[in-house]
């Protein structure tokens, strides 16, 4: 039998483990949380949460990860780099989130970049393209591991708008000059020296590049000088304007085709935005609405419409996938334990909405970047046709062919 010393000893020690055990049960229970910082007063920034929304209620209706619901946090970060800081500070020391998905600006992911390595918090972007930001993974893996590059990089997108230049361009409509039109932000200095390199390679000339300034509204002397050169077609880079120079190449009757990339082109009101002035405007995209990249395009497509009333921009396939290749990787590590998650993250291998998920390891040139290519990510490109983004390219998945407005001349 005990001694009265002895069971006394026995109680507290009991009682300490059940207080000790108790906070761990609770927070068991507790939601997994994941902070999306996004520019919500924009299309595409919008399109973020309700994509990270969307996966997190399809897994909650499944009964969660590790039996419990994922919570999505939403930060407006108002396309600031200093409100994203202090939102990230905030999702990790007051909301505590296991992940943060941020923003489709790079000039924002390179500020968080630095603090997802300090705080030591997984963080993954849906949209910014510049290479600096797996260029420092790679610099500095210790240090930098936590971020990871969710969306082709710059110069991965050069090389797809090479490769579709290639086919419908040169091939199909023998053009062999070009004019590089880009706007002067931190995710076009990659892809334009992407773009002066696989260019010629495709069979293009380069015979003017500009670039300008975001905050540019009168394109008219940008298009007159442009003219005088005399290309086949300009090659843009645009992302922070579109509907501005869209209209003007319409309005003044710019007899050149343009190509490249408009990311505000993927927005499903840009013809509205532009008043049908978008009609004949091409992007490259990672998916579009009507056509099956993969399986999930389609579906999920239709579950944003449903949801919110229009098609989904590029960052909501993006952020859909992203929660879900969290998810997996915290049910796989059987933790939120920031590490183990990074860990898991390098093995994702994930067929997404915009396709088969993999990234980049430690020693290649853009680590944590997304794999693109056949059988990986391949993008695609589309056009603004009859007030429809109609895929033209590439031609297992087309819609319809490339086709001008009248007021373009094609020199062929």
């Amino acid at each position: 039998m005990r001694s009265s010393t002895a069971l006394g000893s026995a109680l507290v020690t009991s009682a300490l483990a059940l207080c000790l055990a108790a906070p761990a049960y609770a927070q068991s229970n507790d939601p997994i949380k994941i902070g999306v910082i996004a520019e919500v007063q924009s299309i595409a920034g919008a399109a973020t949460p309700g994509g990270a929304q969307i996966a997190a209620d399809e897994i909650n209706a499944k009964g969660g990860i590790l039996g419990r619901k994922i919570e999505i946090v939403t930060y407006d970060n108002k396309s600031s780099s200093a409100d994203s800081v202090r939102a990230f500070q905030r999702a990790v020391s007051e909301d505590k989130v296991s992940a943060v998905i941020a923003s489709y600006i790079s000039e924002v992911v390179l500020a968080l970049e630095p603090w997802a390595a300090r705080l030591k918090m997984p963080l993954i972007t849906p949209g910014a393209a510049s290479n600096e930001i797996t260029k420092a993974i790679h610099n500095d893996y210790e240090k930098n591991k936590y971020s990871f590059h969710g969306y082709l990089t710059s110069a991965a997108q050069a090389q797809i708008v090479c490769d579709a230049a290639k086919d419908l361009l040169v091939d199909k409509m023998h053009m062999k000059t070009v004019a590089i039109m880009s706007e002067d932000a931190a995710w076009t200095k990659p892809l334009d020296v992407g773009y002066e390199a696989c260019l010629p390679k495709a069979g293009l000339k380069v015979v003017e590049h500009v670039r300008f300034s975001p905050d540019t509204t009168d394109f008219t002397p940008i298009f007159n000088n442009i003219e005088a050169k005399k290309p086949d077609v300009i090659v843009t880079g645009i992302s922070h304007v579109g509907v501005q120079p869209t209209v003007q190449w319409k309005n003044q009757q710019v007899p050149i085709p343009m190509f490249g990339i408009s990311a505000q082109a993927l927005s499903p009101t840009f013809w509205k935005d532009t008043n049908g002035a978008a009609d004949g405007v091409p992007s490259f995209a990672v998916s579009t609405a009507d056509v099956a990249v993969t399986s999930k395009t389609k579906p999920f497509a239709a579950a944003f419409k449903a949801k919110f009333g229009s098609p989904p921009a590029y960052t909501g396939y993006t952020a859909y996938d992203e929660v879900y290749m969290i998810t997996d990787a915290i049910k796989r590590a059987g933790s939120t334990d920031p590490d183990k998650m990074v860990t898991e993250l390098e093995k994702t291998d994930y067929e997404g909405t915009i396709g088969r998920i993999q990234f980049y390891g430690k020693d290649d040139e853009f680590t944590h970047g997304i794999k693109s290519g056949p059988g990986f990510v391949t993008g695609l490109v589309f056009q603004w046709q009859d007030e429809k983004q109609v895929v033209v390219w590439p031609e297992k998945i087309a819609e319809g062919k490339l086709k001008f407005p009248n007021f373009v001349k094609l020199s062929q």
